[in-house]
Formats: C-alpha cells, sequence, structure tokens
C-alpha cells in the first residue's frame, strides 16, 4: 500500500510512504508512480489525538503515545 501525503507535520511537504507486504514501511520525498487511487483521506494530527476522514473508511479518531501536530492531505493508492 502507498500512502501520498501533503501538508506539514511530516519529513517533507510531499512525500509517499510505502508500506511492504511484511509490514516494513519506509518514506521518500515526492510522489512515487504508479497511483492507483483507493482513498483520499484528511489526517489532523493535534498532541496525541488523530482525526482521520477517509473517503472509504469514513471518520476515525485515534490515539497515539507522542505529541504531534500534523495537518496532511492523503492519497492511498495500490
Amino acid at each position: 500500500m502507498k500512502y501520498i501525503e501533503f501538508g506539514i507535520g511530516n519529513k517533507w511537504w510531499l512525500r509517499t510512504e510505502t508500506e511492504g507486504s511484511d509490514g516494513i514501511e519506509y518514506e521518500e520525498k515526492g510522489v512515487q508512480q504508479p497511483i492507483i487511487i483507493q482513498s483520499l483521506y484528511l489526517r489532523v494530527w493535534v498532541g496525541k489525538t488523530v482525526f482521520i476522514l477517509d473517503s472509504r473508511d469514513g471518520f476515525k479518531r485515534t490515539q497515539k503515545n507522542r505529541n504531534k501536530f500534523k495537518f496532511i492531505l492523503g492519497v492511498t493508492s495500490r
């Protein structure tokens, strides 16, 4: 699965995070091809709370262990 994200709070303004079938994740600067769109999402991370609005999964709220601020627009791709 690929997550192509634009916004503040990540290492780069525009990045692609790739998650392998073995669970290992790595990130790269910019957009990595090919893109096969699965869903669009907005992720807002304030403190330890993360709010996610996803076109496929709807609204979710989760808790994390660390404090961050992120405002991300993203695309989930295969």
